[in-house]
């Protein structure tokens, strides 16, 4: 987003201008003008009034935390990696900061902290505002999907380090649970139930492999029409990603839940193994589900290795949620009210003499 340019001149003069230089302030303020509308939409009781794009922070009403007996913030910072040169080289804009929330609330979600507020980073050669305003208003959609608020961000211009047409996002965000609603490898037993959330394909992870095997290997081009997608190559490659943090509190409130899992670089085993403890260990059955076409398309076009693609990518399941199992019932029929796809993939038992924490077994259902 961009409540301001990062970059101002400090004072006018003759000679050399910061606007020769590259950087041209006049569309930056046109960038915040056409953005206002949509960070408007992502406004929450705690940030109503309190000032508004163009300040130099971002404010929000702590007082709200006054409910808490012991509030504990929570924090998470991320980007959407190589997936913005997709974008770019569509045009496609607004629904790169989908993937940018996603990223950060459900990382905050998995200690089970509602997400409170964002704020962004856009990095562009050069400010083209339509082009800002399109990318923050997938921010800001993003953060209303998620809950929280879009606060405040900053727009950089960097001519000569960046070409015209190039950018990166970045984002942090905010959220707050009880001290003693922490969930976490604490709170994990033995006989807990593993159950999986569908992702809605790649998200934001992997997309260095996806390039290099679809593009440079596979000569394959973004407007090419797939059977499989029932689109476009590019179409499919920059769906964005799903965003869980609502589905997770749902969760919470309505049954026992002793982790999550957000499952981003690394796969699923990887980051499960996060959150299980020494002594136990989760063991997933891939016969539960199959993933999507863009992963079979990944690992024939690139004869990629199974291993390799679940250590790259999600493989169709973007989040975990570990209840125990008497949970899992109401697990399943508040994910299903909230129509997200979700299934019993697996269950905890002791670690033994395995090395990690987390391993997937048998073949996937075809």
């Amino acid at each position: 987003m961009s409540a301001e340019s990062s970059e101002r001149a400090p004072h006018a003069g003759t000679g050399a201008s910061y606007a020769a230089a590259g950087v041209d302030i006049e569309a930056g303020d046109r960038a915040v003008e056409l953005m206002k509308e949509w960070v408007k939409k992502t406004q929450r009781p705690e940030t109503a009034g309190l000032g508004g794009l163009g300040g130099f922070a971002g404010l929000f009403d702590a007082s709200a935390l006054k409910r808490y007996e012991r509030p504990l913030l929570a924090s998470a910072t991320d980007g959407v990696g190589t997936k913005v040169d997709l974008a770019r080289k569509m045009g496609v804009y607004d629904t790169i900061g989908h993937d940018l929330v996603g990223m950060v609330v459900d990382d905050l979600v998995v200690c089970g902290a509602e997400p409170l507020f964002m704020t962004d980073y856009i990095c562009v050669g050069k400010v083209h505002p339509e082009r800002v305003a399109a990318i923050v208003k997938g921010i800001a959609e993003g953060c209303v999907l998620a809950g929280c608020a879009l606060v405040g961000g900053e727009t950089a211009e960097h001519p000569g380090l960046l070409g015209e047409d190039d950018f990166d996002v970045a984002g942090a965000g905010t959220g707050v649970v009880e001290a003693d609603r922490v969930l976490g490898p604490d709170r994990i037993r033995k006989g807990d139930a593993v159950i999986a959330m569908a992702s809605s394909g790649l998200h934001s992870n992997g997309y260095s492999l996806v390039r290099h095997v679809l593009f440079d290997r596979a000569n394959m081009s973004l407007d090419q029409q797939v059977e499989e997608f029932g689109r476009t190559l590019g179409e499919e490659l920059l769906e964005p990603t799903k965003i869980y943090s609502l589905d997770c509190l749902a969760l919470t409130r309505t049954t026992e839940v002793h982790a999550f899992s957000h499952v981003t670089g690394g796969g699923l085993a990887n980051n499960l193994a996060r959150v299980v403890p020494d002594d136990l260990h989760a063991v997933v059955d891939r016969s539960a589900w199959t993933p999507g076409p863009v992963f079979d398309l990944v690992g024939r076009a690139g004869q990629v290795e199974r291993l390799e693609l679940e250590k790259t990518l999600n493989m169709g399941v973007g989040m975990i949620a570990v209840v125990p199992e008497a949970s899992v019932d109401a697990a399943l029929t508040t994910l299903a009210d909230r129509g997200v796809d979700a299934w019993v993939t697996g269950e905890i038992t002791e670690r033994g003499d395995r090395a990690t924490g987390a391993e997937l077994t048998g073949d996937y259902a075809s």
